[in-house]
């Protein structure tokens, strides 16, 4: 099989690089290889050292490849387009500096998104003009990654932004040249937004190019959006369970990959919050193991 499992800085809490509450990179990378895997994202850039030398002798005590890197930035903001491109150029060196390939883009949490996580008949919609404007954006990093810099950039649908529920993923897909913008497709991400994730997957496995591995606690699923509560809180309260705990169909999943003959990487994501002291090795090696049981190797 050619699918290779990695893992993300987020499943060690790392939500963004200036967070006092991370762990550090040295000890996010020891954990990873530790847990068994030989591939790990770049985190919110800016944790990891920018400086080449020193991020790939980290690596390479490690036994580990980078993989990719997010762009986790409220597109939805006009007034933060400089913050948005500022990431965008440098998530984009690190990656190319490493021969990682995938640049991922993530319309960040909005306020006017948050209470509505979950509720897609709910949520505030742009009109006309900002959905452009926002279109526009989000393209223009896609093509800074696609073409300035050579890599595979995918649009990551997310919780509480605006690039949250299925029928606005799919009209930017509409609106986006495929030869720059792709899919990292979010398993977890797509049913915390009420969705089926298999039956996206099928719809639109050519245009993925990329996977991100996260499960759903239905029962915090459904209390979560009851209550209305913020995606943070939300991780505390483990809405992010071990994979093959939750409401994904994994084995499902990975029939989709292999009729469709993906190959590359699929990145474990188990967002957490570090204050809660959770057993970060320990849901890595199971998760790894738990995927491994389904036929991935």
């Amino acid at each position: 099989m050619s699918i290779r499992i990695g893992n993300a800085p987020c499943s060690w809490g790392v939500e963004f690089a200036d967070d006092t509450r991370n762990p550090t990179w040295q000890h996010v990378l020891k954990e990873c290889a530790e847990a068994g895997y030989k591939g790990i994202e770049l985190g919110p850039v800016g944790f990891m050292p920018e400086d080449p030398d020193i991020l790939r002798e980290g690596l390479e005590e490690n036994g580990l490849e980078l993989i990719g890197g997010v762009v986790f930035r409220p597109y939805h903001d006009p007034d933060a387009w400089d913050e948005v491109l500022d990431a965008t150029h440098r998530t984009a060196r690190a990656l190319k500096a490493h021969g990682a390939q995938h640049m991922v883009l993530i319309d960040s949490i909005s306020p006017r998104r948050a209470p509505t996580a979950g509720r897609a008949s709910e949520a505030e919609q742009m009109d006309h003009a900002e959905w452009t404007a926002y279109r526009d954006r989000i393209a223009t990093s896609a093509r800074i990654g696609a073409e300035e810099y050579g890599l595979t950039v995918g649009i990551h649908a997310h919780a509480a932004g605006f690039m949250d529920f299925e029928p606005e993923l799919e009209r930017l897909l509409d609106e986006v040249d495929e030869k720059i913008l792709k899919i990292c497709f979010d398993t977890g991400h797509h049913s915390y937004a009420g969705f089926d994730p298999v039956a996206f997957m099928k719809r639109h496995i050519d245009r993925i190019s990329y996977m991100h591995f996260k499960d759903i606690d239905p029962k915090v699923k459904s209390r979560v959006i009851e209550n209305r509560t913020g995606f943070y809180d939300a991780c505390g309260q483990g809405i992010f369970c071990n994979l093959g705990e939750g409401d994904v169909d994994f084995p499902a999943v990975r029939q989709v990959l292999l009729d469709a003959g993906f190959q590359g990487w699929c990145t474990v994501e188990q967002d957490c919050d570090p204050t809660l002291n959770p057993d970060t090795l320990g849901d890595a090696r199971k998760n790894r193991e738990y995927l491994e049981s389904i036929g991935f190797v």
